[in-house]
């Protein structure tokens, strides 16, 4: 079986991959549009995504009406607020410059979840996060060396990283659900609200080159993107999943570049390495130890090859499948990350 620690970064690395790819592409289909314009239509592709990822009921636990709350604050940070800031941004910097920014969303994200969730983050997860920091801190300041790079939108690049960083946060709740409708729900709505918000500030209508372009993009780099960053959530806990996220911006620099983008200096070797340092980290993170686990009642896709569902089935089914379940207490060792079933305190 593979390690948790392992599965859960290599999931975020194929969200940071998908997410990172976006970032200038939303920046060429997205000249001369509105930013609202813009949010809408990445999100409308998204829906699209999540609808064709949804998951049968018996595979994957569906969204309740007590998740209502925490979808609607989902939506308004991650996908209104969060894409409209970063389509206006982009719009006033270069795709690289916006790209590097978004390395400030791991640190939100980060912090967000060891205050809120207590999630444990050991010498190694701050040496990671420590890394991907200064990896960011580079890139921004080799853009700054360069010069030409417009401050507001650098600020609304910023804004968009806040956003996403309490949207990540809040979305760990929703991690249990089945990622494809949570993806097709949130998108949805932030795709409406966007558009309607387009319609009443008389955004023009965008060009259908423009149209098919960013639904695409926003299939890839928000829908699909979104579901793996989910799955990493369930499997990693917020704050490692945000970090080695991480390395999106670099991701999206190097494409860039590679579109024409002559911003990024040999600066962004260096804060490259030094991210890709943090990222190798948490994939090689491995915490163990004698833990106890309370009576817990839930619902969420699982096996029974895990060591945590033990509960029997006739006949029993093959792979994974979701329906609540009970979990007797126990205590035993094994290697293990901050998932479901593993939200301890550490002294």
């Amino acid at each position: 079986m593979i390690a948790p620690a392992l599965r859960g970064g290599l999931l975020a690395l194929l969200a940071a991959t998908l997410f990172g790819v976006s970032t200038p592409l939303v920046q060429y289909f997205g000249t001369g549009l509105g930013a609202l314009s813009t949010a809408a239509l990445l999100y409308a592709g998204a829906a699209v995504a999540g609808a064709l990822l949804r998951r049968p009921a018996h595979q994957e636990a569906a969204l309740r009406r007590s998740d209502l709350p925490r979808l609607l604050a989902v939506v308004a940070f991650g996908a209104v607020i969060g894409p409209v800031a970063l389509a206006w941004g982009l719009q006033r910097t270069s795709g690289a410059s916006a790209s590097l920014m978004l390395t400030l969303e791991a640190l939100f994200t980060a912090v967000l979840a060891w205050r809120l969730y207590r999630e444990t983050m050991d010498a190694r997860v701050w040496v990671a996060m420590a890394l991907l920091l200064a990896g960011g801190v580079l890139l921004i300041l080799g853009q700054g060396r360069l010069g030409g790079t417009q401050l507001v939108g650098m600020l609304a690049v910023l804004v968009a990283t806040a956003a996403w960083g309490i949207d990540n946060t809040l979305s760990r709740a929703l991690a249990e659900r089945d990622p494809g409708q949570v993806v097709m729900v949130k998108a949805a709505l932030g795709a409406a609200v966007t558009a309607l918000l387009a319609l009443v500030f008389s955004e023009s209508a965008p060009r259908w080159g423009a149209v098919a372009g960013l639904l695409a993009v926003g299939a890839t780099g928000y829908g699909l993107s979104l579901r793996f960053y989910l799955l990493a959530q369930r499997a990693f806990g917020v704050a490692r999943t945000g970090s080695v996220f991480a390395f999106a911006p670099f991701i999206g620099a190097v494409l860039a570049l590679a579109m024409g983008d002559r911003s990024v200096s040999a600066w962004a070797g260096a804060g490259g390495l030094l991210m890709l340092g943090g990222v190798l980290l948490h994939l090689m993170e491995s915490h163990g130890h004698a833990h106890d686990h309370a009576a817990l009642d839930h619902e969420h896709a699982h096996n029974h090859a895990d060591g945590h569902h033990q509960h029997t089935h006739s006949p029993m089914p093959e792979g994974s499948h979701s329906h609540p379940h009970h979990h007797e207490a126990q205590d035993h060792a094994h290697p293990h990350v901050p998932d479901a079933h593993h939200l301890h305190r550490h002294g």
